[in-house]
């Protein structure tokens, strides 16, 4: 958003204006029926485009709405209004200058005039250049003011009140709501269906913030009651946040992958070179990687589904379900989605480097010294049929594995999820996500065969690779195999169902509310 004005004004001096009162002023946006079926469609519609490509100078008898501010976050806003059928008056300080910058159909002039007819009124300019708008304190009184600005990490760190508070502050007569700072100039333009539908909305004011709500809906949103003013700090907050459920997923398959890869690179570059001083650095961007990410992968899968085998054990320990899993637990139940799209993703770029291998020159020369060792060995035919076999096997148990797990990747999309009912996504989540665990399992043994029992795969007294990544995976297989047993699974389909061991059902609620709100059912 560019800013209308320079000049800042402390938090703590008096209010812009100071009269008591506020006029009884009420938005009626477009009825459903007029606006059903157009928020669903691209903002600007042919009916609104000039054949110089402007949009023209419609009719419009909507509620008028004043804006003031003159940047791309503006002007995308007052693009959207138009299409939403809302009358639009831009406030500028150059109206002249920035009056093609705007659609036709709306209205551009001087700030006071913007803000001297129309009930609600956005202010999309920054922080600083709120205290600018003092002079219009006596036209703004009883107006509602619509926040829509975001601070800077730094900002955010800097001030203990949100931009709305601060506003509010200055223009004490004024009903301030903070509104559509969560959403995206591109949201705004393209519609919701390409962005994220929710308005997160906070206001002292209900009247105010059902006009504001009223007003999301007839554009095509979701509002969402966010409570008073004060959890504004909280609604600026959220764009700041850079995947905050990704930190602790993504640690772990970091250091996954650097576990894996120092002890391949242990194995198959440095043993060689101390033992038999043969060189084969050449293995680290290509062959290590490669060897290194379906271990990560495979981990990471049998990681999603450990969670809820530890969860269930821990029911049928306790004989109830009304008691908090531990927030260790609860928190790795949370995360599972992110940790299942990262094995995927691990899982995909083992493919892809695998795909690649054949056209390396590593492995041209290696072909051809064989071919030369098959020469000089005198041997017309080479074929081993239990390798044949093996590789077989092995090609057609990874390539199910990754379909299955494609699967899972995409019914996670929250466009796909909402299209299944919970049948469904229990199904493609827990048994397919169990046969891809299966199935990588299946994957990872015929890779190793007989490798785990053969001396000379042993370097350094280190045990190939995937004997360690069968470690966990093989746990969760087992569990889940005895929890399918009748009396394992009878009881715990009680204790779901509300069953308690001691004969009665006790809802014991922790003391901190924030507490409850973290409680996870398995």
């Amino acid at each position: 958003m560019a800013a209308e004005a320079s000049g800042e004004q402390d938090p703590s001096t008096p209010g812009c204006g100071e009269s008591p009162g506020m006029k009884d002023s009420t938005l009626h946006p477009p009825s459903a029926t007029q606006m059903s079926g157009e928020m669903d469609k691209p903002l600007i519609s042919r009916r609104l485009v000039d054949s110089d490509g402007s949009l023209a100078e419609t009719p419009s008898e909507g509620p008028k709405v004043g804006i003031l501010g003159s940047g791309d976050f503006a002007r995308s806003l007052v693009t959207r209004l138009v299409g939403s059928g809302f009358s639009v008056v831009v406030g500028s300080r150059n109206p002249k200058r920035t009056a093609g910058l705007f659609p036709s159909a709306a209205q551009v002039t001087f700030q006071a005039e913007a803000v001297d007819s129309p009930d609600v009124i956005f202010v999309a300019m920054f922080r600083e250049h709120y205290s600018s708008l003092c002079g219009l304190s006596d036209q703004l009184a009883g107006k509602i003011l619509v926040d829509v600005s975001n601070p800077t990490e730094q900002e955010h760190l800097q001030h203990r009140e949100s931009n709305a508070e601060y506003l509010a502050s200055l223009f004490p007569t004024c009903t301030v709501v903070k509104a559509f700072n969560v959403i995206s100039a591109w949201t705004l333009q393209s519609g919701p269906r390409d962005g994220n539908r929710q308005v997160p909305i906070c206001s002292d004011h209900p009247d105010a913030k059902r006009a504001v709500s009223e007003m999301v809906q007839a554009m095509g949103f979701m509002p969402v009651d966010m409570g008073a003013l004060v959890s504004a700090r909280e609604v600026e907050a959220m764009p700041l946040r850079l995947l905050p459920g990704w930190k602790v997923p993504a640690l772990l398959a970091l250091g996954l992958f650097i576990f894996f890869y120092v002890y391949n690179f242990v194995r198959d570059v440095l043993q060689p070179y101390v033992r038999d001083g043969k060189s084969k650095f050449y293995k680290l961007p290509v062959s290590v990687v490669n060897t290194t990410l379906p271990c990560v992968a495979y981990v990471l899968l049998s990681l999603v589904y450990l969670p809820g085998v530890l969860a269930a054990a821990l029911q049928l320990r306790r004989g109830t379900k009304y008691r908090r899993f531990p927030d260790w637990l609860d928190h790795w139940l949370q995360h599972r989605k992110q940790i299942g799209l990262l094995s995927f993703f691990c899982a995909a770029l083992h493919a892809l480097y695998s795909f690649c291998l054949p056209l390396s020159r590593v492995n041209r020369y290696e072909v051809v010294n064989l071919a030369i060792k098959q020469v000089l060995a005198n041997k017309s035919h080479l074929w081993i049929e239990e390798e044949v076999w093996r590789m077989e096997i092995y090609l057609s148990l990874g390539v199910l594995a990754l379909g299955t797990l494609s699967l899972l990747a995409v019914t996670s999309l929250p466009s796909i999820a909402n299209s299944l009912n919970w049948r469904e996504f229990s199904f493609v989540q827990s048994t397919l996500g169990f046969v891809a665990l299966v199935l990588s399992t299946l994957h990872t043994l015929t890779y190793g065969w007989t490798r785990a029992f053969e001396d000379s795969h042993y370097k350094f007294y280190l045990p190939p690779t995937f004997t360690l990544t069968l470690l966990v995976p093989c746990v969760v297989i087992l569990a889940k195999g005895l929890f399918l047993l009748p009396c394992f699974s009878r009881r715990l389909s009680k204790i779901r169902r509300g069953w308690e061991k001691d004969g009665g059902i006790k809802f014991t609620l922790p003391m901190d509310h924030t507490l409850a709100q973290k409680t996870s059912h398995v």
